[in-house]
């Protein structure tokens, strides 16, 4: 599907939002920003770790995938608290050192306390950590891998990236969540898109291109009270869809809001950094895509992809897209809208 050439966007982050105090953050708090498990149907997703395709979309660079996906099934299935999903997430993203941790290790890590880990452990089945432990160790690579590169801080963080490209692909080979998300999208009239802070540029974005393939695409990036109205006025008119992009750090309005909407009878399609998200609870179609979190503010490449993804589903969906499209050609090139 070809577009117009006005490829704005770019990566997702507000300034503000996703700040940070370099001295005082914790690399658990980098961990568990990040992102995880394949494309999740159920609305239960950020109950249990993993389900979907079982693909992790957030594992640091050079940790084996295999790993991953054998420890989200470990957790599938489980109700685990926000602090347990934190540590669950610590140790998807760290598939590789996971069996090799110690519980004070894994705490710190994780930005919980140790005896969170040891309930952690008790609640997926095991006498305790060490337990745990040892079954990791049974089933994961019996050696640590090495270091990855002597990269700076700025060459990290790109690696990071390109690892999380590289997951939301693998991902991918599943097409049929994003195949349904598009159906969605082109079937809703209007289609409203919801983004606040951190998110803002991700749902404009893809806005911005809806708009010439689809005949209503409502962008809500603004909270408040006025939030509900809209999403009120968007049923109203006939609107049985709602994307949503949700990014750390997670908006209580965007949880508020996703409730409402299904409230209200849209069927919610979210795009998040993890299928251990907040939002994940009010989502009838989860689907993750990583952040990085090696630098102060946030990157968000693969949900900026995504989107675009997400786009080419539509317009697969959309029966006179490839008309619309050629018809705004026209019409810039009648006006010398752009620079050639």
């Amino acid at each position: 599907m070809s577009g117009d050439g006005d490829n704005g966007g770019g990566i997702g982050g507000a300034a503000g939002d996703g700040a940070r105090d370099r001295a005082g953050m914790t690399q658990g708090a980098r961990d568990a920003a990040g992102s995880d498990a394949g494309m999740d149907t159920g609305a239960d997703a950020g109950s249990r770790a993993g389900a979907g395709t079982g693909v992790d979309t957030g594992v640091d660079a050079g940790a084996d995938t295999g790993t991953a996906a054998r420890l989200q099934k470990l957790f599938e299935g489980h109700r685990l608290t926000p602090t347990q999903r934190r540590i669950a997430h610590c140790m998807v993203r760290r598939a590789a050192d996971a069996p090799f941790l110690s519980s004070v290790e894994l705490a710190e890590l994780a930005g919980v306390s140790q005896p969170s880990v040891t309930r952690f452990a008790v609640a997926l089945g095991f006498d305790g950590y060490p337990a745990l432990r040892r079954h990791l160790r049974e089933v994961a690579p019996t050696e640590k891998p090495g270091d990855t590169g002597s990269y700076n801080e700025y060459q990290q963080a790109v690696q990071a990236e390109i690892d999380n490209l590289r997951h939301l692909a693998a991902a991918l080979a599943d097409p049929s969540p994003v195949i349904e998300a598009g159906r969605l999208f082109a079937a809703s009239r209007p289609l409203p898109v919801l983004g606040l802070r951190a998110a803002t540029a991700q749902a404009a974005g893809f806005s911005y291109f809806a708009r010439k393939v689809h005949p209503d695409v409502r962008l809500l990036d603004e909270g408040g009270t006025m939030l509900t109205d809209r999403i009120d006025a968007a049923v109203r008119a006939g609107a049985s869809a709602l994307l949503c992009f949700a990014l750390p750090r997670h908006p209580r309005e965007v949880v508020d809001a996703l409730e409402y909407a299904r409230t209200a009878g849209l069927t919610v399609v979210t795009v998040a950094d993890s299928a251990f998200a907040p939002v994940a609870h009010h989502t009838d179609l989860l689907l993750p895509a990583a952040v990085g979190t090696g630098l102060a503010f946030d990157t968000a490449c693969a949900p900026m992809l995504l989107g675009r993804v997400l786009l080419e589903a539509m317009c697969d969906a959309l029966p006179d897209a490839q008309a619309r499209l050629e018809e705004f050609d026209a019409r810039a090139a009648a006006r010398g809208l752009f620079v050639e």
